[in-house]
């Protein structure tokens, strides 16, 4: 059975920074399960999920990653084990929240307090901050799966009155099943 690990991995953005660290897998036959990845200001941002052959060893597969991070001129390489070590699949996503309205502190926490109240899981939660430099404008799209018993337009309602509490368009849209 492998060894289940998390990696995260974050430098300023350029061209061979997942062709780096994937090779540093390949070479210790480690499989690369689940990832996410983004640009974030300027800063390339990865989150691996890995499975490792047990000789390999965490203290073995650091090492070389750290090697490749410093190489690069990584800001941050984290290698952790991945609790619970048996593969849980995560929640299926079925609406698309989108936030849009003038940039101020409070926004994710208001909206994902909500969402947490009603038992609403996030999948995928973006951010942007775009407009001029004066009049900023903040973009937030979450992907979530509802508990049973909630549907979209309920959600929809709960989430109106966060929506004119922060100043924001608050929009939920149920997501086709055929797509995710």
């Amino acid at each position: 059975m492998a060894d289940l690990y998390v990696l995260t991995a974050v430098g300023r953005d350029r061209p061979g920074i997942v062709a780096a660290i994937s090779g540093v897998l390949v070479e210790e036959g480690v499989n690369i399960e689940d990832s996410q990845m983004a640009i974030l200001r300027g800063r390339f941002c990865m989150l691996l999920i890995l499975a490792a052959p047990p000789q390999v060893g965490r203290a073995r597969l650091h090492q070389a990653l750290e090697a490749v991070g410093e190489r690069l001129g990584l800001d941050a390489v984290v290698l952790a084990p991945l609790s619970g070590g048996e593969e849980e699949q995560g929640a299926e996503p079925s609406c698309l929240i989108t936030v849009y309205g003038a940039d101020h502190p409070g926004i994710v926490h208001a909206v994902t307090s909500l969402l947490a109240e009603k038992g609403v899981n996030i999948t995928d939660l973006q951010t942007k901050v775009g407009g001029e430099q004066d009049n900023p404008i903040y973009v937030m799209f979450i992907e979530a799966a509802l508990p049973a018993g909630l549907d979209p337009e309920g959600l929809s309602s709960a989430l109106a009155g966060v929506g004119e509490e922060q100043g924001v368009e608050v929009q939920v849209a149920e997501l086709p099943s055929d797509v995710i």
